[in-house]
């Protein structure tokens, strides 16, 4: 399973990724896992010893629902996503920076990334599970942990839209300097992914490069049980 994983995303189309990502923003990912792969994550929400912690979103105001962070080490799956994900990744991150006029700082491969993590009390694991009942939602937000963080996230979607639940569109909003929000309302299919920005993002305007600040979160689910996954790359305190 886990080497079908790696071919998968070797086999992506990159160029159109990153040129998706480059002019909005955002790019989706078709059918990346496999059913069988979505139910296995799924499974997993109930085995305690996989987490390091429970994240009640009622309890804190973040919304309606409930998410789990993975503790060390990672299931296979998860760590080949975060692993194989992140050099493309990188790729962009660093061609943003030159966009905005700075150097190129994210290294090629992960691990040296989260070493920079460590090296500035970031630890704790961020890939997470999220588990929405009808009527959950989850507020607009960005996933910082810290002062090292890696600009790009992904989720994916591990139910059946419109067949295991209603409503729950993935929500990004963008905003941008000197006029209003813009938002987007992103109805994943199950095994697919958002490519999306932690915190913001480089345009091009008639008077250079500038940034946008981007937040995202969950639409209310109207019927049903929604299941996703979060890859973070960047490391917590």
């Amino acid at each position: 399973m886990i080497n079908g994983i790696d071919k998968r995303i070797d086999a992506l189309d990159w160029a159109s990724l990153h040129e998706v990502l480059d002019v909005q923003g955002f790019a989706e990912i078709p059918a990346l896992l496999q059913e069988n792969e979505c139910a296995s994550l799924r499974a997993m929400y109930e085995e305690e010893a996989r987490f390091r912690t429970r994240i009640d979103m009622a309890r804190y105001r973040f919304g309606i629902g409930e998410y789990r962070y993975f503790q060390a080490p990672l299931p296979p799956l998860i760590q080949s996503l975060r692993e194989r994900l992140y050099p493309e990744l990188a790729v962009a991150a660093n061609r943003w920076l030159l966009r905005l006029g700075k150097e190129a700082s994210y290294p090629a491969d992960l691990q040296p990334f989260l070493e920079q993590c460590h090296r500035h009390g970031q630890t704790r694991p961020t890939p997470l599970l999220l588990k929405y009942e009808a009527g959950g939602y989850n507020c607009l937000h960005q996933d910082m942990y810290g002062d090292v963080y890696f600009p790009f996230q992904v989720v994916f979607a591990l139910k059946r839209r419109d067949i295991d639940y209603a409503g729950g569109e993935f929500l990004l909003v963008e905003q941008r300097p000197r006029a209003q929000s813009r938002g987007h309302a992103l109805a994943i299919e199950q095994g697919s992914a958002v490519i999306f920005p932690t915190q913001r993002r480089p345009v091009s305007g008639t008077r250079g490069t500038y940034q946008t600040t981007l937040r995202h979160g969950v639409s209310t689910v109207t019927w049903g049980t929604r299941f996703s996954l979060g890859i973070i790359f960047h490391d917590a305190q």
